[in-house]
């Protein structure tokens, strides 16, 4: 007869079986944690474009002022991009998430609670400076907890499938909000939320902290030329272009610029290195993000307004006619990796720009009586150019870089693609707003225009200076 086995390596065995569980628990908590917080900063963005005609009529904004709602955000956003992942490194992925996401909340209730559209500007300013967090926070949380490549990569899928799924959701939750209860109850929203997402925190594990130089001359200097920028553009259609506010933001843009330049060459850890800005396979993609996004925000910027404004669409009505175009962004997106695989990455990153720019012009017909059918047959374009080229464009400038640079060639992808969504609505909001604050579509024609020449320009640069592999 066999031995009956001792009961000490029985236990041995099944003391990792009742841990394994555990440590599933608290990755799925984490992971929640995480996507949750995704989610609330990008339903953030594209619910809002949706309240803008409810916010412009309870707070007397103006078109200027409904532009500063969406780019106080965007800019903030873009700008504390390019150093948030250094924060979460120096004080630990998850502490960072937590200060992030109880700021963002905190701002969500300054924004439902503003009595006027400059408290509500300077509340965006605060959620976007707390989405720039949240962001490159929850994706070092996931990479902290699933150490197992091919985990990782589902958790980061789900991830990603989970931001797509929010920007579809955003119109449609903005406007069914604004319409039933009003345009504060889009901000109220992230308080629950918000408070869920803490709530988990207190079940993840601590992050350990990293030594990683804060480059605060180079920060300071980056947020003063995108909002003197910003500034001159917003409020050029406005008060001029040669009024000599605009041209003060003008010369502050340029100096900064120059100022954030000279630092980041002196700094020993900027976190711009430029260098690696000479290689021609970051230089190019990066201004094809910028161009792409221009695109693609200033886009869907401006459909919000035109379905409102010159047809007359309720907000819930105008939220659903985004569905069909984000669903083919999702479907795009899950194609294009694919696709660059079989016929490489340059001829689809060329593809997806000639596509966007086909979009813009498709929109040129556009007016108040185009049947809804034929509108949303000319937005396939705009649904299928941009979740063309962001994939390719990600994965080649990742290669482009060495591995301890991928964070901050990310978060510079980032920031420039945010940026080139802040200008874009810039550029529509000085362009729409007609005699008397109605929509203009000569201006929208213009702005179309303009974009399509920049997405033109930078297809061109791609087809000649990008590898052809």
């Amino acid at each position: 007869m066999p031995a009956t086995p001792a009961p000490t390596p029985t236990l041995q065995r099944r003391q990792p079986d009742r841990a394994r569980p555990a440590a599933q628990r608290r990755s799925g908590v984490t992971l929640v944690a995480s996507l949750l917080g995704f989610t609330v900063i990008t339903i953030d963005v594209s619910a809002v474009n949706i309240a803008l005609p409810a916010i412009r009529d309870s707070l007397s904004g103006g078109m200027t002022g409904l532009q500063w709602v969406v780019d106080a955000y965007t800019l903030m956003f873009a700008a504390l991009m390019l150093s948030a992942g250094a924060l979460a490194d120096r004080v630990g992925a998850r502490r960072a998430y937590a200060w992030g996401v109880a700021l963002f909340t905190l701002a969500s209730l300054g924004c439902a609670l503003a009595p006027g559209i400059g408290v509500l500007v300077a509340a965006r300013v605060a959620q976007g400076g707390a989405a720039a967090v949240v962001m490159p926070a929850s994706l070092a949380l996931i990479r902290q907890t699933y150490e197992d490549p091919r985990a990782r990569a589902r958790a980061i899928a789900l991830w990603t499938v989970g931001g797509s799924v929010a920007m579809a959701a955003g119109p449609v939750l903005g406007g069914l909000l604004t319409d039933s209860v009003g345009w504060r109850a889009v901000f109220l929203l992230n308080l629950p939320v918000g408070a869920v997402i803490l709530g988990l925190l207190i079940r993840v594990p601590r992050s350990p902290r990293r030594p990683a130089a804060l480059d605060g001359g180079g920060q300071l200097t980056a947020v003063l030329a995108l909002a003197g920028l910003a500034f001159a553009v917003i409020e050029g259609g406005h008060l001029g272009w040669t009024s000599g506010p605009v041209l003060a933001a003008g010369a502050l843009a340029v100096a900064s610029g120059c100022a954030f330049r000279a630092i980041e060459a002196r700094h020993r850890q900027p976190m711009v290195p430029l260098g690696v800005l000479r290689d021609r396979r970051v230089a190019v993609p990066l201004a094809v993000g910028f161009a792409v996004n221009a695109a693609f925000y200033g886009g869907i910027f401006l459909l919000g307004l035109y379905y409102q404004q010159l047809r007359g669409m309720p907000g819930i009505a105008a939220g659903l006619m985004f569905v069909p175009m984000s669903v083919v962004v999702t479907a795009t997106n899950l194609v294009s990796p694919r696709l660059a695989e079989r016929v490489g990455r340059r001829p689809v990153i060329v593809a997806g720009q000639l596509v966007f720019t086909a979009a813009m012009l498709a929109m040129l017909p556009l007016a108040a009586h185009t049947p809804v059918w034929l509108v949303l047959v000319l937005l396939l374009p705009l649904s299928i150019g941009g979740a063309l080229v962001v994939p390719a464009l990600t994965a080649l400038l990742m290669d482009a870089v060495p591995a301890e640079r991928s964070g901050t060639a990310s978060g510079l992808l980032n920031s420039l693609r945010q940026t080139g969504g802040a200008l874009a609505v810039a550029l529509f909001g000085s362009l729409l707003s007609g005699p008397g604050g109605d929509f203009s579509l000569p201006g929208m024609r213009l702005g179309l225009l303009a974009v399509a020449a920049l997405l033109l320009a930078t297809a061109a640069l791609s087809r000649l200076l990008l590898p052809r592999g």
